[in-house]
């Protein structure tokens, strides 16, 4: 059941159904129970079922089968400590990357306004 807590009912309902993910009691490949269940085992309308289920998805913790249900999506391995430090290696020296070119374009930028503010003088 939803609570009055001023969090938005949808939002309840994804931290549910994520917490049930995540300890494992609705495993990868499951079908969640119906939009008419989890409305009748959350006190919602369906509405509000769809708006939740809706977040999973675009969280990639679920995927919808026309006709089938909504399954909870194999979990991602998750990375390895080394992976990770290379990740942020990588996207800090692509960031460092794009700071330069950014500077460059700025001074590029400058000398044209120069060029064409003298001109108009």
């Amino acid at each position: 059941m939803v609570e009055k807590t001023g969090r938005p009912a949808y939002l309840q309902i994804v931290d549910e159904l994520r917490a049930q993910i995540r300890a494992g009691s609705l495993a990868p490949g499951t079908a969640l129970p119906s939009i008419a269940q989890l409305g009748e085992r959350f006190d919602v309308s369906a509405s509000v079922v769809k708006a939740a289920i809706s977040v999973l998805r675009t969280e990639g913790v679920v995927i919808g089968q026309q006709g089938k249900g909504v399954f909870v999506c194999q979990a991602p391995a998750e990375p390895s400590e080394s992976q990770a430090s290379d990740a942020t290696a990588e996207i800090l020296d692509q960031l460092g990357q794009m700071r330069q070119s950014l500077k460059e374009l700025g001074d590029r930028l400058a000398a044209v306004e120069a060029a064409v503010f003298e001109e108009q003088k």
